[in-house]
């Protein structure tokens, strides 16, 4: 496992670590150094959220220095290990907000989860679409004359509609405090033969809608289940560890901000332990929704989120490099390596496993009631 690093010793780094024999802490990053700030003031992230004035609030806190980032483990007994850094706040994503990402999904769709038809409904899709939709502001006018069109063809699809028409796709990820931190196993659904990871920037909002801070998310997908059908999606995106969050959450302050996530250019690499190696990309200034114009169609007085929520940006990433059988494109095999890194929020690493194999999610929010009151923080 590649060791944890500050990716700028300015930056206001945030998270949430696992102390053994006390259990979850609200930590500050400070060089290399892990400062426990947990407090009756703000004993959960989510209500660190919600001050006031939080660069400065963070910059003078006081706190107990208990660990460096050398002393992070992904879960080793005994050691501290570093967890998703967000705990009461709903966990949604958004999809299809990408142009080329949205035409895979179409071929998934085509294709009914079969990786045997994907590449022949590839070049058909493409022939008929082809980069044209690159550009096209989604719900304008030029969107609803390419909608036209398509549908003419017989090539109109669910992933289309939130891709280009007016309204974004907005779903529930998973429940909050299910999310897994950095150097902990992601799991797949053991129905699954045809799927893949999905790098992205994650936003922090809070009960105001505020947008606070960025990190770095994996929204592992399973292809051939939501291909077979979008009503689906629940069961390919919410299993078991299949959602990363990591490795801290950067809060927006003077040095970073939304201009630094609308210019983020993710990178991504699968190493696996049949020595493949796959490497991806991601570029936030090919996204088809503004990440603001997004939280505002998730908050507002339509729908209230009292503790705040993570937001899933969608990603450019769509695998089609074959790892076996051509023209099948791109599965994870289990022990996969997945390392997802930005310049300004640093690496989020895991481990591919079964679902069924990684440590079952049993720290809930009772659990966590409990613990912070036991320790005489609520």
């Amino acid at each position: 496992m590649l060791p944890l690093s500050n990716p700028d010793p300015e930056a206001l780094l945030v998270g949430r670590v696992w102390r053994p024999g006390i259990g979850p802490a609200l930590v500050l990053l400070r060089g290399e150094t892990l400062i426990d700030i947990t407090s009756p003031e703000w004993p959960t992230l989510r209500d660190l959220l919600e001050q006031d004035d939080l660069p400065a609030r963070l910059r003078g806190a006081d706190g107990t220095p208990f660990a460096t980032l050398g002393d992070v483990t992904g879960g080793a007994d005994g050691a501290p290990r570093l967890l998703a850094p967000c705990d009461l706040q709903a966990v949604k994503a958004s999809g299809v907000t990408f142009a080329e990402s949205m035409v895979e999904r179409v071929i998934e769709e085509q294709a009914a989860g079969d990786p045997d038809r994907a590449d022949a409904i590839r070049k058909k899709v493409q022939a008929a679409i082809g980069d044209s939709l690159s550009g096209i502001a989604p719900g304008s006018d030029k969107a609803m004359e390419v909608k036209r069109v398509l549908q003419a063809e017989g090539l109109w699809s669910a992933y289309l509609e939130v891709g280009i028409g007016p309204d974004a796709e907005v779903f529930t990820k998973c429940q909050p405090m299910a999310s897994v931190g950095w150097g902990a196993e992601v799991g797949l659904h053991p129905m699954s033969t045809w799927n893949n990871p999905e790098p992205e920037i994650v936003l922090a909002v809070n009960s105001r809608g505020e947008i606070l801070g960025a990190s770095l998310g994996n929204d592992v997908n399973l292809r051939d289940v939501e291909g077979r059908s979008a009503l689906l999606l629940g069961k390919a995106k919410d299993n078991n560890a299949s959602c990363a969050i990591g490795p801290f959450l950067r809060i927006f302050d003077a040095g970073y901000g939304m201009a630094d996530v609308d210019r983020a250019e993710l990178t991504l690499k699968v190493e696996g332990e049949d020595g493949f190696v796959l490497d991806g990309h991601s570029s936030m200034t090919k996204i088809s929704r503004r990440p603001a114009d997004i939280v505002a169609q998730t908050i507002g007085r339509h729908h209230q989120y009292p503790d705040g929520f993570m937001l899933f940006l969608g990603t450019l990433f769509a695998p089609i490099q074959d790892r076996g059988t051509p023209g099948q494109g791109f599965t994870h095999k289990l022990g996969d390596s997945v390392t997802i890194s930005e310049p300004k929020l640093g690496s989020l690493r895991n481990i591919v496993r079964l679902s069924t194999e990684c440590p079952p999610w049993e720290f809930g929010t009772a659990a966590l009631m409990r613990n912070l009151a036991g320790r005489g923080l609520l």
